[in-house]
């Protein structure tokens, strides 16, 4: 299919997930911590995670992780099939997401969470390796502790990986208190993550409904799963996080773009409403957070095309968040030139590659603007 870019242009998906296919906390956990593992097994169809011989996912989870694990490349175990996919899609390089893993977010114990994570990244940056840099992972680091945050952020360089999920909700401390990504307490962990100069990726899926729907429950909880960034968005801008770590680069994923004119539109308003009550004043117009500090990606999202002029050419990424039962996975090409149609060939080449390869610090942004 014709698509309207140079010859030669390489697709980057900005958002893919990669299921986990082997069982390597088992296998790497020390002796004396193995009864402690998550394990990694085969159910139905899909990959899911347990312990003592049962999952510990919830089943609508296991559902949805059915639709897509049998589908040819979905999991780290078949590098080769994965990317088969990729080419027959059109795509040359993507950024892969967890699926299951995020299960492990809260887990618990933190030693145990931040072992695994160390694992994991190890595992993944072998993956990239066998992908000969078509594969790029998304890493999991420790945001609880300024100290762990600064101990696995050099690992996760050290290892190749070039970003890392941080959770939209992070928990609590060890008092048992909500931790306050904008909190005073989390400021060492800033730090190190703008010392690192890695960019902190934010994706959509970790909430659920708070009343399941007995009708449709999976497109239900796909809609409300779809927006849920304003939260943290507000406190990088109105919490101060931005002007406190003025080096920091922020990518949300999965969640489109069209929602962005009118997060900083409501930011906007709300700031100057509440300006006298403020116990931080902005040191920059809201804007400008946005403008040299996020970028946000998508599969399809024409509205959001129809808004790139105010969300900005070099801030938007495509992707198409293959192998899930909401991506552009079996009509990838009739998506890449719907958004050659609509924004013209320069401005796509940013949108559909060059866009992500800056956030990754692969490459610079054609635009103008640095998105690294």
């Amino acid at each position: 299919m014709e698509l309207g870019l140079p010859t030669g242009f390489e697709v980057f998906s900005a958002d893919d997930h990669i299921s986990l296919a082997d069982d390597i906390w088992y296998e790497n956990f020390p002796a004396d911590l193995k009864d402690q593992a998550p394990r990694v097994m085969h159910v139905d169809g899909g990959w899911v995670l347990g312990s003592g011989g049962k999952t510990f996912l919830p089943p609508a989870f296991i559902e949805v992780l059915n639709q897509y694990d049998p589908v040819s490349g979905s999991h780290s175990g078949d590098i080769d099939a994965r990317l088969a996919a990729l080419d027959s899609e059109g795509v040359s390089q993507e950024l892969a997401f967890p699926n299951a893993i995020l299960a492990l977010l809260h887990w618990p114990d933190k030693n145990i969470r931040e072992l695994c994570f160390r694992i994991y990244n190890e595992y993944l940056a072998g993956v990239q390796e066998r992908s000969n840099g078509r594969i790029w992972g998304v890493g999991l680091v420790n945001w609880w502790d300024a100290e762990g945050a600064a101990r696995t952020l050099a690992e996760l360089k050290a290892l190749g990986l070039r970003t890392f999920l941080m959770p939209l909700n992070p928990g609590k401390d060890d008092d048992g208190k909500p931790i306050d990504y904008a909190g005073t307490a989390m400021a060492g962990v800033w730090d190190a993550i703008e010392e690192s100069g890695v960019p902190v990726s934010h994706h959509i899926g970790e909430t659920t409904p708070g009343i399941p729907s007995q009708v449709n429950t999976l497109g239900v909880g796909m809609l409300q799963s779809v927006a849920p960034f304003r939260e943290v968005f507000a406190k990088y801008i109105l919490g101060g996080i931005l002007d406190r770590h003025p080096t920091l680069k922020v990518g949300w994923f999965e969640g489109g773009i069209n929602w962005v004119p009118s997060a900083v539109q409501d930011a906007e308003h709300i700031n100057a409403s509440f300006h006298h009550l403020n116990d931080h004043d902005l040191e920059h117009p809201v804007q400008h957070y946005w403008d040299q500090h996020m970028t946000a990606s998508f599969m399809v999202d024409p509205l959001g095309l129809d808004l790139i002029d105010r969300i900005g050419v070099g801030r938007a990424m495509w992707s198409s968040d293959f192998p899930h039962n909401e991506s552009t996975y079996g009509y990838t090409p009739e998506s890449l030139a719907s958004v050659v149609a609509q924004v013209g060939t320069d401005a796509a080449r940013a949108i559909l590659g060059d866009n992500v390869r800056g956030y990754l610090g692969l490459g610079s942004d054609p635009t103008g603007g640095s998105v690294a």
